[in-house]
């Protein structure tokens, strides 16, 4: 575990029209900012702008934990029910283990906003030092869901040996075990 080095955070969209430049990407953007309000520990993101694709997207997110070093990896855009949905089916795909736990939290807190939360298939999974966490596409579902998981993201990320990530206790409290 490394206090001092750069956090590197991958931020992927997954769109056909965004990655095709017809439709304005504007979850990639949404993750980063909430970030970069929230965190304080050094980091810096890894973006990715891609199709829905499931080959495509198995590829990137095994780039960007294999290549790129990514402790984190967000996804947006792909976990509905749709043919083209894919993105929860590629994570799975090259996770080593499944973390269903933030699937269901993220469920849980969209459907106190929208009843058409259920069709929502977000999941997450863990790629060798890498926690791949997938968000639905909408900006405001993004803020409302990374809120609602992020404080067992650093912890989680210790737990995989990864850089301790820190944040601004006034806008994000994570949680980490007390020492004994």
């Amino acid at each position: 575990m490394s206090v001092d080095s750069t956090t590197r955070i991958g931020i992927v969209t997954v769109s056909d029209r965004a990655s095709q430049g017809l439709y304005e990407d504007r979850g990639g953007p949404a993750i980063r900012d909430y970030l970069a309000e929230i965190l304080t520990s050094s980091w810096e993101p890894v973006t990715r702008i891609i199709p829905d694709d499931q080959a495509g997207i198995e590829q990137t997110l095994i780039e960007l934990s294999d290549v790129e070093k990514c402790s984190l990896i967000v996804t947006t855009g792909g976990t509905g029910p749709a043919a083209r949905d894919v993105t929860p089916e590629a994570t799975e795909a090259v996770s080593q283990k499944l973390m269903p736990g933030f699937g269901e939290l993220m469920r849980k807190v969209s459907l106190e906003k929208v009843p058409t939360a259920i069709l929502s298939r977000q999941t997450a999974g863990i790629r060798g030092g890498s926690l791949i966490v997938n968000l639905p596409g909408q900006p405001k579902a993004i803020r409302e869901c990374l809120s609602a998981v992020f404080p067992a993201i650093p912890y989680c990320i210790d737990l995989l040996d990864g850089p301790f990530l820190t944040t601004d206790e006034s806008k994000m409290v994570v949680f980490r075990p007390k020492k004994s």
